[in-house]
């Protein structure tokens, strides 16, 4: 297994509180391994194996629990009132009625709960009434590229470090992909996308017309970094012969945000501070999908970038938006508690014009960033505004 020390450190800063602890993220990008971590971490501080309790709702000997009942008979005969215990429940999103359970057991038990999911709407409804101001979440994402150099054992300061990235940029981070063979990675990713699209998406949602979806998932990763309309977007399948409304657009958006596949980065008017409705800008949840959705074809590289960058953005734990300015946009506004940081990426810097222009517009004085997937050596900023290689800016420690 490899470390994911961020996301455990997180863990361990909340072990043995009353808070549960909520991990969500895309279909395998690391939760199962996360909690087996934190499961070996409980060993190394001596605690009996007979007080952890993990249960994997995807196994084979689990596929007949899934509804709240079944659960509690899975459960109860293994509580105990006179023992502190810890319980792990990997994808409980496939049990109707978890939320009700795991709330009785919270109310009951002297516990440390971890649950781990991979749809946003586990979040909602039930479980936010049941356990408002009682759960964290935590989000995890396929590998950073700093995780991707980890688990190939690549140093930072190789020279290798350039045919890593366009590796990474080309196959992401899914961890089984990274560590797998160069003849199987395709094969890897194809699977990782057509279970998340047919199984997650489509089979849970009851969506028989998986092309008009597929098409919607096509159109998306062609339009990295472009706002997208609903309503647009619908008349565009149309036009190319794919039977939709806007209803059904809106909802496959929302079904694939849902799954975690796609990401929305919200319009953000600077100037009026306050949230547009209009429209808003898609990311994928990973590079290397990409890949699959559009027939393994190049293109789009400067949507391609800001992709990388908004999902790195979200794993450091900033609220990413797409900035508007009057007329002009700034690509993301990221914002960490009290910090803004101001980023505008581009694949490489025009000759007759300065791509800091936009920031430059902004007044106040919150730290600004210009990003570049071009190196360029003899830059260190222009107007005052610093500019970094994608590659140096992944691997700069966090602030």
């Amino acid at each position: 297994m490899i470390s994911r020390p961020t996301y455990l450190r997180k863990l361990i800063q909340l072990k043995d509180t009353d808070t549960i602890k909520i991990i969500t993220g895309v279909r395998r990008s690391g939760k199962s391994v996360l909690l087996k971590l934190y499961r070996d971490y409980l060993i190394t501080q001596k605690i009996d194996v007979n007080q952890i309790i993990y249960l994997n709702f995807e196994a084979f000997e689990l596929l007949k629990i899934r509804d709240a009942q079944q659960l509690i008979d899975l459960l109860q005969p293994r509580l105990n009132h006179d023992q502190y215990f810890y319980l792990m429940l990997d994808e409980i999103q496939m049990v109707d009625g978890w939320q009700r359970v795991v709330n009785g057991i919270h109310a009951s038990f002297n516990c440390d709960i971890v649950v781990t999911g991979s749809n946003a709407k586990m979040l909602s409804g039930e479980l936010s009434t049941l356990l408002s101001g009682r759960y964290v979440e935590i989000p995890i994402y396929p590998f950073s590229f700093k995780e991707f150099l980890m688990a190939r054992k690549i140093k930072e300061n190789s020279r290798q470090i350039d045919q890593a990235f366009e590796e990474y940029e080309t196959y992401g981070g899914f961890p089984a992909v990274v560590l797998a063979t160069p003849n199987i990675k395709d094969d890897m990713l194809s699977g990782i996308y057509d279970t998340i699209v047919l199984n997650d998406v489509s089979m849970r949602a009851n969506i028989r017309d998986t092309e008009s979806l597929k098409a919607v998932v096509g159109f998306l990763v062609d339009d990295l970094g472009q706002l997208i309309r609903p309503a647009k977007l619908a008349n565009t399948l149309k036009s190319e012969g794919v039977a939709t409304s806007n209803h059904t657009v809106e909802r496959y958006l929302t079904l694939l945000e849902n799954a975690f596949l796609f990401y929305r980065a919200r319009q953000y008017d600077l100037r009026g501070r306050g949230y547009l409705r209009t429209a808003g800008k898609y990311f994928m949840v990973d590079a290397g999908l990409r890949r699959n959705a559009v027939g393994r074809r190049p293109g789009n590289y400067g949507g391609q970038l800001e992709n990388i960058v908004y999902i790195e953005l979200l794993r450091r734990g900033y609220t990413v938006d797409v900035g508007k300015m009057d007329t002009v946009e700034i690509d993301f506004v990221a914002r960490r508690v009290d910090e803004i940081l101001y980023v505008q990426v581009t694949y490489e810097l025009p000759k007759n014009s300065h791509e800091t222009d936009n920031l430059v517009n902004i007044k106040d004085n919150y730290q600004k960033l210009l990003i570049t997937q071009r190196y360029y050596p003899d830059i260190k900023e222009i107007d005052g505004i610093p500019v970094i290689n994608i590659v140096d800016w992944l691997l700069r420690p966090e602030d």
